[in-house]
């Protein structure tokens, strides 16, 4: 299984000239299958490796999502609880339709909050617990575009959720989740903003096309953003959280029940909380994907619990092109485990 991997993983990078790529198949114990290809940096010669570090983007709202269960397996929160029952310094400084916007609105995108923030970078020089809610008092001042209960994928209403939490327990979301998910699953490498160390290319890089050639950059969303979109971590280690979702998945040590982790994949139209829920005739029925990008990575995971497997590619590259990429090495991922089954 893992020559075929890398043989289509070679195949790829080289087919679309695109910096670098990571895939891999895993069950409920962890990775089955890995490999990788190409560069961690362009006009670098360190080549991308398996165990590599990489961006998750959006694929950070199932964690967002899974955090908010812990709270409400532990009786304090519910999934009707509104936003301003626990942030009440925001009455009077919203619009009062968002007055009605419950948790679990917000983590399925129903809450009419808008896409993103003006200017996610506005209040540096505020603490980012204070920095968050100031984005919230000026994003929300508009009767909202959607109506209540209509989709709308939004970053901020994720942000908001992250709020929530950090009101709750009086810390940061980064220091929640690394609490309450990375350290009970292991995921040592789990963290926020860019892989690696600055300038150094120990960890891959990001890349743009610029005037069709790939520039590498080691940048991320604003710190805000977090609970939407700022995790990296390795495939392994990304692995042992999407193991939650598989029959059998390790879940001790989690302040979460089962109940509550089934209800992030109860979808609402087709989203649940962090997940994209659809039918799938190869993993025998209902599956659950969602894709993540910062405008320099592309992330793509889809979990059959049908079929006990979950599939993964993330390539340090984003351009229009990158979707049709990663979508097309899923297909592969499934058709090379289903030859091996």
């Amino acid at each position: 299984m893992a020559a075929k991997l890398q043989d289509a993983l070679d195949a790829a990078v080289a087919q679309e000239q695109i910096p670098g790529m990571i895939a891999a198949i895993s069950s409920s114990e962890g990775i089955v299958a890995i490999a990788s290809a190409g560069l961690r940096k362009t006009g670098s010669k360190e080549r991308l490796q398996p165990t590599d570090t990489v961006h998750l983007g959006s694929c950070t709202k199932a964690m967002t999502a899974s955090l908010m269960a812990s709270f409400v397996a532990e009786g304090k929160l519910t999934w009707d609880s509104r936003l301003v029952d626990y942030l009440p310094e925001l009455k009077g400084q919203v619009h009062p339709a968002y007055h009605r916007a419950t948790l679990w609105q917000l983590l399925t995108h129903r809450a009419g909050v808008p896409a993103n923030a003006k200017d996610w970078s506005a209040h540096g020089n505020l603490g980012l617990s204070s920095r968050r809610l100031k984005l919230l008092k000026d994003n929300l001042q508009e009767k909202p575009s959607a109506g209540e209960g209509a989709f709308l994928y939004s970053n901020l209403g994720y942000m908001a959720a992250g709020c929530i939490a950090e009101k709750l327990s009086g810390e940061t979301w980064e220091t929640l989740v690394r609490t309450r998910l990375f350290l009970p699953l292991g995921m040592d490498s789990a963290g926020f903003g860019p892989p690696g160390i600055l300038g150094k290319a120990d960890q891959p890089w990001g890349h743009v096309r610029v005037k069709s050639q790939w520039k590498a950059l080691q940048r991320d969303n604003p710190e805000a953003l977090g609970p939407a979109g700022r995790v990296h971590c390795s495939l392994e280690d990304w692995a042992k959280f999407i193991a939650l979702f598989l029959p059998g998945g390790n879940r001790a040590g989690l302040p979460v029940d089962c109940t509550n982790l089934d209800k992030l994949v109860d979808p609402v139209g087709d989203y649940a909380a962090g997940w994209i829920v659809v039918d799938r005739p190869w993993g025998k029925g209902k599956v659950y994907t969602h894709s993540g990008s910062n405008t320099m990575w592309y992330a793509t995971v889809w979990v059959a619990p049908k079929i006990g497997r979950a599939f993964f590619v993330v390539t340090n590259s984003c351009d229009p092109q990158s979707h049709r990429i990663c979508d097309q090495m899923v297909w592969k991922l499934v058709q090379i485990d289903k030859s091996n089954s």
